[in-house]
């Protein structure tokens, strides 16, 4: 018998974020996914080694390298839509542990029970938290380049997430904030290569 889950997650390369934004560089929810487990985990070890907190790192970077897997039934649905209020944003929170059921269902047994945990992510959970805010640097990052490079379509979207990031209250990320993100803004050659 042959299982469709790793295949279907292979199609996270064909879906589009920023639908709605006239963007300089094409991104999709695969290579965002790397970045926002690069970003999570950063955060987890951060948190843990400078902070002195104790998320689970494991669980923070897996979850965040599956947090979009849903988008490859649901597709990318932009923030004003998804976030326009409490019973649109519940919707689509049901959509997509939906979708991430049924891409369970696409696992032999033995094995979904491993996948469930990172797919169905308990949303109250600290790490969960991590991985949100590492999705909102992700999308930081895509402003900072898409600004950088002269697109000011993207000058709102950066204000409105670096309100959101400084307002959370994540020592780690305020830490990442202040001694990593000043690197986004330079230019190959302003960065010390060797």
């Amino acid at each position: 018998m042959a299982y469709n889950f790793f295949a279907f997650l292979d199609r996270m390369k064909y879906i589009r974020r920023w639908a709605l934004m006239r963007s300089s560089r094409d991104e999709n929810i695969m290579e965002h996914s790397q970045q926002v487990a690069m970003f999570a985990h950063a955060l987890a070890v951060i948190d843990t080694r400078i902070f002195g907190n104790a998320p689970d790192v494991t669980k923070t970077v897996l979850c965040a390298l599956y947090h979009e897997s849903s988008e490859v039934m649901t597709g990318d649905l932009p923030t004003p839509i998804k976030y326009f209020n409490g019973e649109m944003r519940g919707a689509y929170r049901r959509v997509e542990d939906l979708a991430n059921s049924k891409l369970l269902s696409m696992l032999p047994q033995k094995l979904s029970q491993d996948f469930a945990p990172v797919l169905l992510a308990d949303a109250n959970s600290y790490e969960y938290k991590l991985v949100k805010a590492a999705d909102k640097l992700s999308a930081y990052v895509k402003c900072l380049e898409e600004l950088k490079g002269g697109n000011a379509e993207f000058k709102k979207a950066k204000e409105s997430i670096e309100e959101d990031l400084r307002a959370r209250d994540l020592p780690c990320l305020q830490y990442f904030m202040e001694n990593f993100i000043p690197a986004f803004l330079l230019t190959l050659d302003e960065m010390d290569t060797l």
